[in-house]
């Protein structure tokens, strides 16, 4: 029975571009997911937008002279474009600022109010008296009471992970003005996480799929017992709180964005035609949920979402989040701020996609922080893209093409080592497959080169342009053998990288695309016409490290 698989992944900050961290991070993850189940058969939705509320973007704006709704609307139109190129496919990538989002929150909202989840009370906020307003989270930087990292945001610390109110910090400043705050009372709603403490920890507990990071974190953050949390703020971008009298006030971004995930699947399913289908994936208890995030959203998806849909009712909690590590860019830390990062779009007008989510994907921050260089991304491309899979894939389809009138040839009797190579591939396919499922993207993309390094090997002993002449028939029976194996790459990989295994499944003669062939290995049909081959990827100059480190440098 086909499964049904909910993806819902991190919604970026709509005031600057994407970078190859966040890339890393949750979004080719959630892709190569993605794409395996529904090549697999499986019914997916994947969804995700720009959270234009943040206070990133007012921050953005103030900078600019511009209003919050342009910043928004610009960054927005390019994560569209850079999910385009880079091949991230989500069935619906939306906003937080449709009528829609506001609308779903609104409910969610007044049914917990209802409920007794949410209250209101009067809490002491920061206020710059130079600028005469109360400050929101990311208005204030301070020192971690935590960690005493001296760059804590008000709403979090990046450095240890943990949430913080603004008037938690340490020698806090205004970020505009670097005046010091006072403080002063605020009627705000607050978020009655206190009640679910306990069921969350009866929740976690048996959630032994989840990376050691995130169950580990969330256990911690449990054990120390939950404090209700604040979930208005005095401002007027955002999500308009549905409470007579509180026109000037917004739902606070962190409650309303994950609620996201949600709406966008209401969102899907009224465009899709058909309004109910949203249900499928939130109400049927069959149905799997993954949230792919980074390390730094661990408890906004496994503590303070879990239980706001505790609280509301009727829904699925998530199955799993995979959040990743961070990745760093030659060994610093990617810092908008000093401009250190390699942004997607400016890397889109100079190379190829395959190349960037082969390098992320077997360079992926599972299990621990990694460090993106270009020396690498080089080495990777020209040693294992281009030698190993790309060389095997043209080598083969170029002799086969040459000698065998452009059509697959027809194959003899198969020997023992060409049954072996076929088992070989099958047992790839699994595996990849396996390891996908699983969320283990590096042992998967391992499995599948390991694949194309064994089919060299075949290639080598078997050596088709020596026996060409003297058995064409066993010629025949190699190249069908390895252009199987071939076959197998190109389904194996179509996750990883959908260009180049769309080019080869056209290489091949193939109609459609890898995703409508399935999880399987369709052998080539003999006299099947192949296109005139051509390279899968560009070997790239050693100039190139010098380049893009010399760019990074002048950039920051």
């Amino acid at each position: 029975m086909p499964e049904r698989i909910l993806i819902g992944v991190a919604w970026p900050y709509a005031n600057g571009p994407i970078h190859l961290g966040h890339i890393a991070g949750c979004y080719l993850p959630a892709d190569i997911f993605a794409r395996y189940h529904r090549t697999a058969g499986n019914q997916v939705l994947m969804v995700s937008g720009s959270d234009q509320h943040g206070t990133p973007v007012t921050v953005r704006a103030e900078q600019e002279g511009v209003s919050p709704a342009e910043v928004a609307q610009r960054y927005h139109q390019e994560f569209l474009e850079t999910w385009r190129r880079l091949g991230i496919s989500f069935d619906l990538f939306t906003r937080t600022g449709t009528e829609n989002h506001a609308r779903v929150t609104h409910d969610i909202f007044l049914k917990l109010r209802e409920r007794g989840y949410i209250y209101q009370r009067s809490m002491p906020l920061l206020f710059c008296p130079k600028d005469q307003r109360f400050l929101p989270d990311r208005y204030v930087v301070g020192v971690c009471p935590h960690c005493a990292s001296d760059h804590a945001r008000g709403d979090q610390c990046d450095e240890c992970g943990k949430p913080l109110n603004a008037t938690e910090l340490v020698n806090p400043q205004c970020v505009f003005c670097a005046t010091r705050p006072e403080v002063r009372d605020s009627e705000h709603f607050f978020l009655k996480l206190s009640a679910f403490n306990q069921q969350l920890l009866d929740w976690t507990a048996p959630q032994t799929h989840w990376r050691p990071n995130v169950y580990n974190f969330t256990r911690r953050y449990l054990a120390e017992g939950l404090h209700d949390r604040a979930i208005t703020r005095d401002i007027e971008w955002g999500v308009s709180v549905p409470v007579e009298g509180w026109e000037r006030k917004r739902i606070y971004v962190w409650f309303e964005a994950v609620i996201g995930y949600l709406s966008a699947s209401i969102e899907w399913a009224e465009r899709s035609g058909r309004p109910d289908t949203w249900k499928e994936f939130w109400q049927d208890p069959s149905c799997k949920s993954y949230n792919f995030i980074g390390k730094d959203n661990i408890p906004f998806h496994t503590i303070i979402w879990p239980a706001m849909l505790l609280g509301y009712g009727g829904l699925n909690l998530p199955y799993d989040v995979p959040a990743n590590e961070f990745l760093s860019l030659e060994s610093q830390q990617f810092s908008t701020s000093r401009n250190w990062a390699v942004w997607a779009p400016d890397y889109l007008e100079r190379y190829a996609p395959d190349p960037l989510r082969y390098y992320l994907s077997a360079n992926m921050p599972e299990a621990g922080d990694t460090d993106f260089s270009w020396r690498e991304y080089l080495r990777r491309n020209n040693d294992e893209l281009v030698a190993t899979y790309g060389n095997l894939v043209h080598r083969v389809l170029t002799f086969t093409y040459r000698s065998f009138q452009g059509a697959v040839p027809e194959p003899g009797p198969q020997d023992a080592l060409g049954s072996a190579l076929l088992a070989r591939s099958q047992e790839a396919l699994q595996a990849v497959g396996g390891h996908i499922a699983l969320c283990h993207f590096r042992e998967a993309i391992r499995a599948a080169m390991a694949l194309a390094q064994e089919t060299n090997r075949y290639l080598d002993e078997r050596a088709p342009w020596k026996t060409l002449r003297e058995d064409r028939l066993t010629t025949a029976t190699s190249l069908h053998t390895a252009l199987t194996a071939i076959a197998c790459l190109k389904q194996v990989l179509y996750p990883f990288l959908p260009f180049s295994s769309q080019t080869l499944h056209t290489l091949l003669g193939r109609e459609g695309t890898p995703e409508a062939e399935g999880w399987r290995i369709i052998a080539p049909v003999p006299g099947q016409k192949l296109a005139k081959p051509q390279p899968l990827f560009l070997k790239l100059d050693d100039k190139v490290v010098e380049e893009e480190t010399a760019r990074l440098s002048r950039m920051a």
